[in-house]
């Protein structure tokens, strides 16, 4: 599904040239849960934002199903994450002030979805992480725990076929994480591709493989048992 060659980025130009990312090769197959572990300031961000769309790289080859994602323009890399990703982020980024369900609704107002069918949607979408009875309830009204269930509900709510995480339970409890994680972990039993960063190893050991990057480099990679 998702294929990576000699992938590189750098800022900067000259002496003051940073190189992040030093020829990445790698490849996630559809239905895959994958999990990026490395120090601060491996590039493992840097590569999932790749991943994701949200950056380009400096060099290399970037294809997801055969399609050459570095020739897509902007708009079309725009129509790429709304209808083939779905992201979640360690400080949840809801709306404040805004209901749980409206959150939920909002990527279907950008896929132009009629109000009925949209309401329908994001309601099913919460009752699938178990807040059908939040559905009203504002971010400040809800736990942490709480607040990531509707932030995966709405990265859901569009049936992505890959879901981004960028540290999904980083501001979470043990507890809370694990809850977390096991919903993730049932979304990928649905087939559902996960990309997962994370610097915790119990919460990598939900993948059923896990990248080691160290210096912009893949360090090494493990397969875990399922």
């Amino acid at each position: 599904m998702i294929r990576l060659e000699k992938v590189t980025k750098f800022y900067g130009r000259g002496e003051g040239e940073t190189r992040v990312l030093k020829g990445i090769d790698l490849e996630i197959k559809s239905g895959e849960f994958v999990a990026i572990m490395g120090p601060s300031g491996s590039g493992k961000s840097t590569l999932l934002n790749i991943l994701g769309a949200l950056d380009v790289p400096s060099g290399g080859n970037y294809y997801f199903s055969d399609t050459d994602i570095r020739a897509l323009t902007k708009e079309q890399l725009a129509l790429f994450r709304r209808y083939i990703l779905g992201f979640v982020f360690q400080g949840f980024n809801l709306l404040k002030k805004t209901s749980a369900l409206e959150n939920v609704e909002m990527p279907l107002i950008y896929l132009g979805m009629k109000a009925k069918a949209r309401k329908q949607q994001a309601i099913e979408a919460l009752t699938s992480v178990g807040l059908e009875d939040r559905i009203a309830y504002e971010p400040g009204q809800l736990s942490g725990g709480q607040q990531q269930r509707v932030a995966i509900a709405r990265a859901m709510v569009t049936h992505p076929k890959v879901l981004i995480a960028d540290e999904p339970t980083g501001n979470l409890d043990t507890k809370r994480g694990h809850e977390i994680m096991q919903l993730i972990k049932n979304f990928n039993a649905e087939g559902i591709t996960v990309i997962m960063v994370t610097h915790e190893k119990d919460i990598a050991a939900y993948a059923s493989r896990t990248i080691y990057l160290r210096d912009g480099m893949i360090e090494k990679e493990s397969n875990h048992a399922v």
